[in-house]
């Protein structure tokens, strides 16, 4: 892209959506647009409408949607699939009533079969039901991907790009525990068991299902090679991993270890554990010439334990 694109980041604020705003800002881009959620509902058509055809963004950065882990989706499945259902109608007709050249739209591994053959490969999509705990989330994100499959058909003219990033983290992430995915809710919990003196943490499941993690830089790396790319149908959508996983178990005692927390991890196996593996078959974004990943997972988590520690005392000072 041109660094006099205008480009629309949806979802600045966001874990996926600052880390595109970081890169585009640090690589020169002069027109890099964001909106509140105050300033911009984009689940309200006629006001997204409004907004494009002002502002007429040239590249759409999907990354707005509600998102959350297993007790988030199963407390507000409704919520889950109605609210990403709306933002996609609005925005993806708003950017073809534009002429948007290209749009990435994030869509997410638990899409997959529950029991999907791993690596999991994009050819693999609804050949069987996804995990239940997530399935009105990964039936609303399975609808934003042939939504741009669609659009790419008929439209020719419009190339919306599918994305599926395995499980992402790093800074703007939600670190409630209650409601965040499980790397940023571990480091939440861990935080306040050592702060607080705690000699035990207790976990959801049996910690053996195996998860994938990328840390958002490296996802806004891999979308914007694609921007920059010739992709045909063939090509879409397209995996974002490292090719790598560990256990949810593997992961818990490593956060721990970069949190300090030095009591007992405990497992409740009287709660649900998702799908026992997601790992993604990325090499479809290899052969294309993407290089790869440059965060690795212990690195990924100090640094974003350190952001998370930053926040701690600006809300203190400030």
């Amino acid at each position: 892209m041109d660094r006099s694109t205008k480009v629309l980041v949806a979802g600045h604020r966001g874990l996926i959506g600052s880390a595109f705003v970081r890169r585009l800002r640090a690589d020169g881009y002069q027109n890099v647009i964001v909106r509140t959620h105050a300033e911009l509902d984009l689940a309200d058509e006629k006001q997204v409408r409004a907004f494009f055809e002002v502002s007429r963004p040239q590249v759409v950065v999907m990354a707005a949607g509600k998102v959350g882990g297993i007790r988030e989706n199963q407390t507000h499945p409704a919520e889950f699939i109605t609210s990403n259902l709306r933002i996609q109608l609005s925005v993806f007709a708003a950017a073809h009533r534009v002429s948007a050249s290209k749009m990435l739209f994030f869509a997410s591994s638990c899409m997959y079969p529950r029991d999907c053959p791993q690596p999991m490969a994009e050819r693999l999509l609804l050949t069987g039901k996804p995990e239940e705990t997530s399935l009105p989330y990964a039936i609303s994100k399975l609808a934003g991907v042939h939504m741009c499959l669609a659009f790419n058909r008929q439209h020719g003219s419009t190339l919306f790009i599918p994305v599926i990033p395995n499980s992402a983290f790093g800074p703007n992430d939600n670190f409630d525990p209650a409601s965040a995915h499980v790397l940023s809710a571990l480091i939440a919990r861990f935080h306040h068991a050592k702060i607080s003196g705690a000699a035990r943490v207790a976990l959801w499941g049996t910690g053996r299902p195996r998860r994938e993690f990328i840390h958002a830089d490296d996802i806004a790396d891999a979308c914007l090679f694609l921007l920059d790319s010739e992709l045909s149908p063939d090509s879409l959508p397209v995996n974002i991993g490292t090719g790598a996983d560990c256990s949810i178990r593997e992961l818990a005692e490593l956060v721990a270890r970069v949190v300090g927390f030095t009591g007992r991890i405990e497992w409740d196996p009287s709660r649900p554990d998702g799908a026992p593996q997601k790992l993604l078959d990325s090499s479809r974004l290899r052969k294309l010439g993407w290089s790869g990943p440059k965060i690795t997972l212990a690195d990924g988590i100090r640094s974003t334990y350190e952001w998370f520690l930053s926040r701690k005392r600006e809300t203190i000072s400030g």
